[in-house]
């Protein structure tokens, strides 16, 4: 009879944990027997348990401003939002960055730039991808240029705290940039890499490459290098530098943009 008061708490147990769960529990008036107590513990316990792991999107909010005041007056904000959901098969990447900045109430930068990416796996390391690019730079009088790319990756790394990916497909670019509208084939090839060095530092470096199929005198260079610290679970401190490189830039323009930006990051 000493295994009688054990199945009694167990099943008393039981019934607690399923009240706490909102699992009508059927009453256990005192007359019950003690087989059917245990009878009933054991239905309860071989109920299957459902557990799960559904991907869930990721959101980084980056802030940024810097100001002078004295011989120049200067000020510049920059912003950036990056949203991620990665699963064993697809990964899909939104992101949406612009600066803005004066000198002396000359307006000295102004761009916009946003992207959504998604990927899905054919092996573990393998991928085809969709890519659209959209950018507006106020400065260097381009209205707007969108990228459409298609294509095929493959992720020479893909661990959990190390990643390099490699990417490469045909593009479409169409641009309003000064008084001309152009649309062009184009071919981009591309890779990023990722590296988590503990709980709290994040190092990620990218770059893509895309030149005019018929003109390849013609092209574009992207490229970004930056680091993360985590402050707390929600808060970190970001430093990156962003290099843009066009071949043919509108008259009386440079051809590269280099900007070193620093900021606080918020996770939600």
């Amino acid at each position: 009879m000493n295994c009688c008061p054990a199945i009694l708490s167990a099943a008393l147990l039981v019934s607690a944990s399923l009240r706490a769960a909102d699992v009508p529990v059927t009453p256990v008036p005192p007359e019950q027997s003690l087989q059917q107590l245990a009878q009933q513990t054991k239905d309860l316990l071989a109920l299957p348990v459902t557990v799960t792991n559904r991907p869930v999107w990721q959101q980084t909010l980056t802030l940024g401003l810097t100001m002078a005041r004295g011989n120049q007056d200067s000020s510049l904000a920059t912003g950036k939002f990056l949203a991620q959901r990665k699963s064993a098969t697809n990964e899909f990447s939104l992101g949406l960055d612009g600066a803005y900045g004066e000198n002396n109430t000359i307006k000295n930068y102004e761009t916009l730039h946003g992207f959504g990416q998604a990927n899905h796996f054919f092996t573990r390391h393998a991928f085809a991808f969709g890519r659209i690019d959209g950018l507006h730079d106020g400065i260097k009088d381009i209205d707007y240029r969108f990228t459409v790319s298609p294509g095929v990756g493959y992720y020479l790394l893909r661990q959990t705290n190390l990643s390099l990916a490699m990417e490469t497909g045909p593009s479409l670019v169409t641009e309003r940039q000064g008084s001309v509208d152009e649309t062009y084939a184009a071919w981009r090839v591309a890779e990023r890499f990722e590296y988590k060095l503990n709980a709290t530092t994040r190092l990620w470096q990218g770059a893509e490459f895309i030149p005019q199929v018929d003109k390849p005198e013609n092209y574009i260079v992207n490229a970004d290098l930056g680091i993360e610290v985590a402050i707390t679970k929600k808060m970190g401190l970001q430093i990156y530098l962003q290099d843009n490189f066009v071949s043919q830039p509108v008259a009386g323009y440079k051809n590269n943009d280099l900007r070193l930006v620093s900021g606080v990051s918020f996770k939600f």
